[in-house]
């Protein structure tokens, strides 16, 4: 269709948004038809359709809601005929793919640079919640036993956390070749006061790109975030990912996981510099986009990354997505907001490098841009109380991967 169309589907409640955008489409009289399988648009003598992704059946009987936004296109709502295919994980869930006893090849995911070589662990074990020392507190009739002592891998461990692993570093060359930092230097820096030149020194980087891949805990364990380091099997050979890909693909894994387990779903952004970024508040993980720009669209998105994860022409593409709410917290915007998200226990904070924070908001503000101007903004009962006033952006942008 010359004007293309973005089809929204909520898997859990079998229902869709459509919107057949205008653009492009003639000033004459247009007739725009719903089938089970695709989409027509006829004006004149001609005639010009999109097929449907396989697996994505609507029920054109039940058509509601029908109206027309000026420089939208139209806008309805249907049921599906058939359930959609069912969900494939949003990104690389470590949990459940990092497993003991096989060996694993660590690398830089903006360069490809090999980080650990062939490394096997014994263990492969969740980190406690963030606050799990206060509940120990609480729960034992005697004192902490772990007060005085922190949970660091040994040598064949692997400590997962909600954004990022430890790994125990000693004896391990492929970590010191391929980072430019002191571990050493870093411990005795954060001694002296110097918080800056602690943060520096603490700061993993890699010696192919100065990609920073995570910081030294001590001078045995590093911190590795999720979003920064590819890990497949030594048997596989590497298989990149652009960047916008891979970055949305795990944050969205982080949403997934953590509200589905902790019941939370709101989120603070924090860069390691210890400064928020970006608030989001999860609205649904059960989201399958389908969309089409049409042939004559100029829209393309995500270039600024290295790779277009938006169809420009033709094809219509199809992802699994997460939808949210967000607000920017950048330059001092929404500080009070920020504030009073930080001291809410309801609220769970995710930490990734600084730069991929600026990433994210990018990648965040691009999809919303992607959105019919009615759809990149909630301004109602359904929005958080304290940000009826401050217009929250809506974002669907979260396209985790391709079906």
């Amino acid at each position: 269709m010359a004007g293309g169309f973005l089809l929204e589907i909520r898997r859990g409640t079998q229902s869709a948004l459509l919107v057949i955008r205008e653009a492009d489409l003639p000033s004459r009289p247009v007739d725009v038809s719903v089938a089970a399988d695709r989409l027509e648009a006829r004006s004149g003598g001609s005639c010009e359709a999109s097929a449907l992704p396989a697996g994505v059946r609507l029920a054109p009987s039940s058509c509601r809601g029908l109206r027309r936004l000026p420089g939208e296109g139209l806008h309805l709502r249907l049921r599906l005929r058939r359930p959609p295919p069912p969900r494939a994980d949003l990104g690389f869930a470590l949990s459940e793919n990092l497993k003991p006893q096989k060996n694993y090849v660590f690398y830089c995911q903006s360069c490809g640079d090999i980080i650990v070589k062939d490394r096997k662990f014994l263990r492969v074990l969740p980190l406690p919640s963030e606050n799990w020392s206060a509940l120990v507190e609480e729960w034992c009739c005697h004192p902490n036993p772990f007060a005085r002592s922190a949970l660091h891998p040994q040598h064949d461990d692997c400590f997962l956390g909600d954004t990022f692993f430890l790994l125990n570093s000693r004896n391990e060359s492929h970590v010191s070749e391929s980072s430019m930092c002191c571990s050493e230097s870093g411990h005795h820096a954060s001694q002296s006061g110097s918080n800056l030149k602690s943060e520096e020194n603490t700061r993993v980087i890699c010696k192919c790109c100065k990609t920073m891949l995570g910081e030294t805990v001590s001078s045995d364990t590093i911190k590795y975030y999720v979003t920064e380091v590819i890990i497949q099997p030594s048997e596989e050979s590497f298989s990149p990912t652009p960047r916008s890909q891979f970055v949305q693909g795990m944050v969205a894994q982080c949403l997934v996981e953590l509200s589905s387990a902790k019941s939370t779903f709101r989120f603070t952004v924090k860069g390691d510099n210890g400064k928020i970024y970006i608030l989001i508040w999860l609205l649904n993980s059960d989201t399958l986009l389908v969309e089409s720009l049409g042939s004559s669209s100029s829209h393309s998105v995500f270039t600024l990354f290295g790779d277009i994860f938006m169809p420009s022409s033709g094809p219509v593409g199809t992802w699994n997505a997460v939808k949210v709410l967000y607000q920017p917290c950048i330059k001092s915007k929404n500080k009070d907001l920020a504030d009073a998200w930080e001291n809410d226990i309801g609220v769970h904070p995710l930490k990734f490098p600084s730069e991929t924070c600026l990433e994210l908001l990018l990648i965040l503000g691009l999809s919303t841009t992607s959105l019919p101007p009615s759809l990149r903004r909630m301004n109602s009962f359904q929005a958080p109380e304290n940000w009826k006033h401050e217009r929250p952006c809506l974002s669907i942008g979260l396209r985790a991967r391709k079906c």
